[in-house]
């Protein structure tokens, strides 16, 4: 049996009972928003793949992010009443307590996000990553108040441990099994899993060399699709960013427009990956 077939079971979307959302809405969006902490001279997400130490170009390119980027996209999201779903390396408290001190005060949902995102969160043994886990969740429950519910590993890693795991320490959910359109439960009781998304996510989108306007029409065309669909049951539509990659000027822009649209539906349930898991739990 491999950790697919023990971590969840396959169920067919057609075959589930109707999904509803509160009052009346046809689609659940959220806004992922990685607020990550990167180490200086160690590879990680690069726009130029260099072995470099110090490596001024990548590192710079994402530090980006943390100085400027994000509070651009701030003021996008508070200009449409979002509250972002903040996937937040705890590295970020200590090194930028600013942003999570912005966070803080739009009521933000704390989901905890590893570390840092220099440092994947893969081979660990149990007691080992119990304690990595423990250290993780203390630190973003200190820095925000909140102890976090849900969990996104850094590049979305888990070992076969992980849930168990965050369940033991209060876990409620995960992004990291993008394999769906509606939450569902996993096998270690009280887990659940939350759709993310690696497709509509500006990441993987513009460093494939989209433009602003095909993130804005992919984000349109998400939406419409899913709403569609979600005539018969719910859906759920994430919505992933990265300050240093939307937060560029020439792409914030197009984010604006986008979350118009978004905010302009009357089928659209604005909310957090949080509060989607609690819904769901309570059906």
């Amino acid at each position: 049996m491999t950790l697919y077939d023990s971590l969840y079971d396959y169920s067919p979307l057609p075959s589930r009972p109707r999904l509803t959302w509160p009052d009346g809405k046809r689609v659940a969006f959220y806004v992922g928003l990685n607020i990550e902490h990167f180490l200086p001279g160690k590879p990680s997400t690069s726009i130029w793949p260099l072995d470099l130490d110090p490596d001024p170009l990548n590192h710079g390119w994402r530090e980006y992010g943390a100085r400027v980027g994000i509070w651009r996209t701030i003021d996008i999201l508070d200009r449409y009443g979002v509250r972002a779903s903040a996937l937040l390396n705890s590295d970020v408290a200590e090194h930028n307590p600013q942003i999570v001190k912005a966070g803080v005060e739009r009521d933000w949902a704390w989901l905890a996000h590893g570390r840092t995102n220099s440092v994947l969160h893969t081979g660990y043994e149990p007691d080992e990553e119990r304690r990595v886990l423990t250290q993780i969740t203390d630190t973003i429950e200190t820095a925000t108040g909140k102890r976090p519910k849900g969990w996104m590993g850094p590049a979305l890693t888990e070992t076969h441990n992980t849930p168990q795991l965050l369940s033991e320490l209060g876990y409620q959910y995960v992004l990291d099994w993008t394999n769906d359109d509606q939450p569902y439960r996993l096998t270690v009781p009280g887990m659940l899993s939350v759709p993310y998304t690696v497709e509509l996510n500006d990441l993987g989108l513009f460093l494939r060399g989209l433009s602003g306007p095909d993130f804005l029409q992919m984000v349109k065309d998400q939406y419409d699709v899913l709403r569609d669909e979600s005539a018969d049951s719910g859906r759920v539509m994430a919505l992933a960013l990265h300050p240093f990659v939307i937060g560029q000027p020439f792409r914030a822009k197009y984010l604006d427009l986008a979350l118009r649209y978004i905010a302009a539906q009357p089928d659209v349930w604005m909310t957090t990956s949080e509060d989607i898991a609690a819904h769901y739990a309570a059906a």
